[in-house]
């Protein structure tokens, strides 16, 4: 079955303004295998609002970018048939969720796995769980960056591969292989 790997960098909270994604990276895995030739990322224009000074990312350098990439109304034609209907696994699932729900509303995405929540279940009591520890720990963050040159941490699209890695490498541990992807997807 397709898996869509999921990341969004969001500005942050800024009082006055809600929380909002401006990067999007898509990573399919089909049949066990990440798709780099399925890729998908892009910048999302969000006008002229402040970030949150400890928003991670790049954006500060990337605002002349950002302020010339579509809206996130704009992408939507694009996005969507690329995630409705498939399994999407995200790091911390609850950022993705809301930017999808806040961009299309009516429609219905998932189920969802969340690699956060299942690295906890795996790997009980770690000092760290963020997606970027884990990688390093494991040593998934050679592969990541080889499947994208010139992208790192904080970066839509480095950050929905590593997610995409990480599903893999906890599919990969004794027992968590053999439970169905409704079950993973029940452990929240």
């Amino acid at each position: 079955m397709n898996i869509i790997a999921l990341d969004f960098e969001t500005t942050g909270s800024v009082t006055g303004y809600p929380n909002q994604p401006w990067q999007i990276g898509v990573a399919p895995i089909d049949n066990g295998v990440i798709r780099r030739d399925l890729f998908f990322t892009s910048l999302i224009n969000v006008g002229a609002r402040p970030f949150n000074k400890y928003a991670p990312g790049r954006h500060a350098q990337l605002r002349d970018e950002i302020a010339a990439a579509p809206t996130m109304s704009e992408l939507c034609p694009k996005i969507l048939p690329m995630l409705t209907g498939k399994i999407l696994v995200a790091h911390n699932a609850g950022t993705e969720r809301a930017a999808l729900t806040a961009a299309a509303p009516l429609h219905k995405f998932g189920p969802w796995l969340d690699t956060l929540a299942l690295s906890r279940a795996v790997w009980r009591g770690l000092d760290s769980y963020t997606l970027e520890d884990l990688c390093a720990r494991f040593n998934l963050a050679v592969a990541v960056s080889g499947l994208c040159h010139g992208r790192a941490p904080h970066d839509a699209l480095y950050d929905a591969v590593a997610c995409a890695s990480l599903l893999l490498h906890i599919r990969r541990q004794p027992g968590w292989d053999r439970l169905s992807l409704e079950e993973l997807c029940g452990i929240v």
